[in-house]
């Protein structure tokens, strides 16, 4: 049983594929045959899975696990999502202006003047690009856009990125302040005497 201390997730298995004990596998890698090349993978239960042989097919590899032999041993993993340790994924292979996703949860979400809107409580691509969902104390979670308009910079080792609120969709103007109730505004007060 191995609990891994920061998971990040690489595959989840779907349905079997014939009879010798594969899987069709939805890959979160780059390459998606690459799947075996960071050693075991785990399931968040503790258990783990060595990749014996990995193939494409349309959209999801199909990969055979050492001691998954038949399909009913297929089927019983159907759903299971796949993670790795995070120190297993080769940061020497990044450029500068490159990071994983996984690396950007955490991080505090500021404005050139210091105000925080949150942290990035995960990354998230519903198919009209990536999002940055970040949360606050008391506050409901929101989804900013992860762009060069909205994303200004994005400093790991400092623990934060810089946002622009506007482009983020935090604010609707600049005078906006975020997080403090708007004052109401006073009724006037009539001029004069009142009528009789």
């Amino acid at each position: 049983m191995t609990k891994l201390q920061n998971p990040v997730l690489m595959a989840t298995i779907g349905a079997a594929q014939g009879l010798r004990g594969e899987v069709r596998a939805r890959a979160y890698t780059s390459d998606p045959t690459a799947l075996g090349d960071y050693g075991h993978l785990h399931s968040m239960d503790g258990r783990s899975f060595e990749v014996l042989e990995i193939r494409e097919a349309k959209n999801v590899v199909v990969v055979r696990f050492r001691g998954v032999n038949d399909r009913n041993a297929a089927e019983a993993l159907n759903g299971l999502e796949l993670y790795i340790e995070r120190d297993n994924l080769p940061d020497d292979e990044l450029d500068d202006d490159e990071f994983f996703y996984t690396d950007l949860e955490g991080l505090e979400a500021v404005d050139d003047e210091g105000t925080g809107y949150g942290t990035v409580s995960g990354v998230y691509d519903f198919g009209a690009g990536d999002l940055l969902e970040l949360k606050g104390p008391g506050k409901r979670p929101v989804l900013i856009p992860f762009s060069e308009a909205a994303v200004l910079e994005i400093d790991l080792e400092g623990g934060k990125i810089l946002i622009d609120p506007l482009a983020a969709g935090l604010i609707d103007n600049p005078d906006d302040l975020i997080g403090k109730p708007e004052k109401p505004e006073k009724p006037e007060k009539p001029q004069g005497k009142p009528k009789k």
